[in-house]
């Protein structure tokens, strides 16, 4: 990565422990359940304050989700853990039939997910996980930018009656968001306005649209930004709203392009708006092992790359969209 950022003091796993530590000091129906990973997912102060709320399954997902059910089942707000691989494939089928299908108010984190599990080889590297998780009813899914933003989303679920999985990396993110971060479920944030592209971006992209916008509006091209926390339930009204306005939409996630982010807006614009789009992502392929930045510019999703996507749609003087 060319530019270097101001990083944040935790990580969005710390970050996300935090948030379920306070949720569960307010409210004694609290509970969480772990796959052998309690410190590297932040079970750390609610194993020490409640461990009879807190509970470690060992390497056994399948367990930790079905015992997660059981629990929401009995009252329990539950918040289930692991890495994302894991959460999300291994897990899967208690997830789907166990916690979705009955509407269980569980909260599934995933933790190094997309590529920053990079280190660990592609066996840690859900890079599908978004995908998997849109496609399952009931099923919000979230995927917070840096620690603040981790944060706020964490609390904001746990009012939000229901499944719900949250996308969490590995180390420490580029600062974006402070304390004042704003999530509304099913809502995108606007970062920048614009009316020549709209970028759409989440989790560790954002910082580098902000970027790429910037040099963007250098070369004369004024584009929009929108951050969506929120893959499901997608705010639908912005992503139309954006194409009828700029004409053009860029989508950037650490996810494979297909069925994330880009694959959610792309069936949008598909049935109510056709709208020319480029998705800046994974492609289908296998990732290689390595450090989150370098893996990031590898794989399409350097300020550069983001920005040559958007420049080429506004370039190309399409217009606002008919729809």
């Amino acid at each position: 990565m060319s530019k270097k950022y101001q990083m944040d003091p935790i990580t969005t796993r710390e970050a996300f422990g935090n948030a379920m530590f306070r949720v569960a000091q307010r409210d004694k129906m609290v509970a969480a359940v772990s796959a052998d990973t309690p410190k590297s997912l932040g079970f750390g102060k609610m194993m020490e304050a409640y461990p009879e709320r807190a509970l470690n399954c060992g390497i056994a997902e399948q367990n930790m989700m079905a015992l997660a059910a059981g629990m929401a089942a009995e009252g329990y707000l539950t918040f289930a853990a692991s890495y994302g691989t894991f959460t999300c494939m291994r897990a899967l089928e208690q997830f789907r039939t166990f916690v979705a299908y009955p509407n269980l108010n569980v909260k599934v984190a995933g933790g190094m997910a997309g590529l920053s599990g990079g280190v660990e080889g592609v066996t840690h590297q859900s890079i599908e996980d978004i995908g998997i998780m849109r496609t399952i009813p009931n099923c919000v899914v979230a995927v917070p930018a840096d620690a603040a933003s981790t944060e706020v989303i964490t609390e904001a679920l746990a009012k939000h009656y229901g499944p719900a999985y949250i996308r969490l990396g590995r180390g420490k993110s580029a600062t974006v968001f402070d304390e004042n971060y704003h999530f509304e479920l099913g809502k995108a944030n606007l970062l920048g306005d614009g009316a020549d592209v709209t970028i759409i971006c989440c989790g560790s992209t954002v910082r580098r649209c902000i970027d790429a916008r910037e040099q963007l509006a250098r070369r004369g091209i004024h584009a929009r930004l929108l951050e969506m926390p929120c893959i499901k339930p997608l705010d639908e009204e912005a992503v139309l709203k954006a194409a009828r306005e700029t004409g053009a939409i860029v989508t950037a996630e650490e996810n494979t392009i297909i069925g994330g982010l880009g694959g959610a807006v792309a069936e949008l614009l598909g049935e109510k708006c056709p709208t020319v789009m480029k998705r800046c992502g994974v492609p289908d392929v296998f990732a290689e092992s390595g450090e989150l930045d370098d893996l990031m510019d590898v794989y399409g999703l350097s300020v550069a790359d983001i920005m040559e996507a958007a420049a080429s749609l506004a370039e190309g003087g399409r217009g606002a969209a008919a729809c």
